[in-house]
């Protein structure tokens, strides 16, 4: 690996990603469990990495909180997220608890979004059974006249979380598959390093 500090690794990679990859480099699976862990998985899209002030820090996405993967982090605030960049034949995978972000994050990303990605979240029971596509692009109209004119504030079911991550593994692939695999392991202020088998 270039360097001891697996946020270093992944900023190089993940801007390789960026560049090569066909569409939404910052795609990741997002595995939770419910209270029973019974798993779920589906795509998200990252929206902010890397260390914090402290050297902490995690990897950033937003939901609704009342969806289903939100009541499955309420009930188990415990993740795994996975990477794959087949154009690269890389994949990183990160493990962690989850913790919300401050509102003020979550006010700011929110404020930066498309406007009509704003007025979705308020329009959309993410996950909640819906009877037609007519019925959804309805309550989407009525929410774009109910804030025609002014700001689209941030619903207060929807906000940010940040996996703060425990393991992060990176993987490369080699020939006849003999692929190349580096974990890094949370330990104190710092991270334990070693190869592993593929």
């Amino acid at each position: 690996m270039e360097s001891q500090d697996p946020y270093v690794i992944f900023d190089s990679w993940f801007k390789e990603a960026r560049e090569s990859e066909l569409n939404d480099g910052n795609a990741m699976a997002l595995a939770t469990a419910d209270a029973n862990g019974h798993p779920s998985v589906r795509m998200v899209l990252l929206k902010g990495h890397g260390p914090d002030a402290d050297g902490k820090g995690g990897f950033i996405f937003y939901t609704n909180l009342e969806s289903r993967k939100g009541g499955e982090l309420a009930a188990n605030p415990h993740v795994a997220l996975l990477f794959h960049w087949k154009s690269l034949r890389r994949q990183v995978r990160i493990e962690g608890p989850i913790t919300q972000v401050s509102d003020a994050t979550a006010d700011a990303y929110f404020a930066s979004r498309a406007r009509d990605s704003q007025l979705g979240a308020w329009a959309s029971d993410q996950s909640r059974p819906l009877d037609s596509r007519a019925t959804f692009e309805a309550r989407f109209a009525e929410v774009k006249a109910r804030f025609e004119g002014r700001d689209v504030p941030r619903p207060p079911h929807w906000t940010g979380n940040i996996v703060s991550p425990t393991r992060i593994e990176f993987w490369q692939d080699r020939e006849f598959r003999l692929h190349e695999r580096w974990v890094f392991d949370c330990e104190g202020d710092g991270w334990r390093t070693q190869m592993l088998y593929p």
